[in-house]
């Protein structure tokens, strides 16, 4: 009996965890400006849109097609949202970089105040870099480590994956 009963306890856990998964597809927060865009609350350029993704034109490019990938899913940081929306978003991006026509090109996304993040909302900016001037420009403030100092590190990384 006792082995029966923990069995349908976990089955309930797994059910309320499917359902809660399955709810979670269309989570969105009533203030989040990309959550409004998707919903059609407030107006975009829309470029391409799948069951799971949507991407527009950045309103404040930095360079010309300057473009945004974002999940149906309201999640802040991207290690919030399920795989599947992932695995969907960067196709898109490869889209939207060969429409743009750019060699040169980035590809951004940013979690975190500190890391620049102002819409808490996963996205990734698809930006055309025509030349030395045009398009992100960024500075690339490298660390020197040592050997060891890379070990560890790579040790510390390696043990939590």
């Amino acid at each position: 009996m006792h082995m029966y009963k923990s069995q349908a306890v976990r089955l309930r856990r797994s059910f309320l965890v499917f359902c809660l998964h399955l709810n979670m597809a269309t989570k969105s927060l009533a203030t989040c400006i990309f959550c409004k865009i998707i919903k059609g609350e407030i107006p975009s350029f829309k470029l391409i849109e799948t069951d799971l993704s949507y991407s527009f034109l950045d309103i404040g490019p930095i360079a010309k097609g300057h473009s945004m990938v974002i999940p149906k899913y309201h999640a802040p940081q991207m290690h919030e949202l399920p795989d599947e929306y992932l695995a969907d978003i960067l196709p898109l991006a490869k889209k939207i970089a060969l429409a743009q026509g750019s060699e040169n090109y980035n590809v951004l996304q940013n979690n975190g105040a500190l890391a620049h993040q102002v819409v808490q909302h996963v996205h990734f900016h698809v930006i055309p870099k025509p030349s030395a001037e045009e398009g992100l420009v960024i500075g690339w403030p490298a660390k020197e480590m040592t050997k060891d100092e890379l070990q560890k590190v790579y040790e510390e990384l390696k043990g939590k994956l």
